[in-house]
């Protein structure tokens, strides 16, 4: 799936994660259960007894976590708190993936940049701080794939990516700064949970609100302000990317 930048001055935020819409069961708790650290060895704890998790970044080594669990449908939150400060070359992450070829991804990548200036937000989702800032339908009948087939875990992490990340990578990460950290904590996962042992899914708590939720009147509007006032890339926009022609998805939604 394509991606679009937008502009943020934000350092704390929250953000969800929405993919498509079928039968949920609530998931919440604590990141001792929910999740497994993946890398970074003790550059990534869990704290509070399991209500916070803090990523950290050095000159040897980005850390990450992921969730125990993979989901088909669903909502997902999580309230981040990115690096302070002159976080430039860092690259600080919440996705949903499916594994393999061919798979599914829905991220945020929050590009980091030296003190004063805001961060970029890489993303092709939907929601920061509740406010709508993409809208991606289902559009397989016009052959634009949708990721509504294959499972995906969530995934977080913080990682140096200081050859492109900032400012095209002019701008390269301070080690004299770190170590690097962000933080996250209240992730809920109200959402479609998929059998390890098959792709069955459980089927409690149906019709949730995010299921059916579309934009209205105040939805259309955030959404062009928010366009508006901060994307600074649209794939949409790029005819030198795509000179024979733009995708398919360019030209059925209004909100790209």
């Amino acid at each position: 799936m394509a991606q679009s930048e937008y502009y943020s001055s934000s350092k704390a935020c929250a953000i969800s994660l929405i993919s498509a819409c079928l039968i949920v069961a609530a998931s919440a708790g604590s990141f001792y259960y929910e999740m497994d650290i993946t890398f970074g060895g003790e550059r990534a704890k869990i704290l509070n007894g399991g209500q916070d998790l803090s990523l950290s970044l050095d000159q040897y080594s980005g850390s990450a976590f992921q969730t125990k669990n993979e989901y088909l449908f669903g909502r997902f939150d999580m309230q981040l708190k990115l690096v302070p400060g002159n976080s430039a070359g860092t690259v600080t992450t919440f996705c949903l993936s499916s594994q393999g070829a061919g798979h599914d991804e829905i991220d945020f990548e929050f590009l980091g940049n030296s003190t004063g200036n805001p961060y970029t937000i890489h993303t092709n989702v939907f929601f920061i701080d509740n406010i709508p800032i993409r809208v991606f339908n289902n559009h397989e009948s016009a052959g634009v794939p949708f990721p509504k087939s294959q499972p995906m875990r969530v995934y977080a992490s913080l990682w140096n990516a200081d050859d492109w990340a900032t400012q095209g990578g002019r701008v390269k990460t301070d080690w004299t700064k770190a170590p690097f950290t962000a933080s996250y904590r209240k992730f809920n996962a109200n959402a479609n949970k998929v059998s390890p042992n098959s792709k069955s899914t459980s089927s409690e708590n149906e019709n949730q609100a995010w299921s059916t939720q579309g934009l209205d009147a105040a939805g259309r509007n955030r959404i062009r302000w928010v366009q508006n006032k901060h994307m600074i890339y649209n794939y949409c926009n790029d005819y030198s990317r795509f000179p024979n022609g733009l995708p398919v998805d360019c030209t059925r939604s209004r909100f790209l």
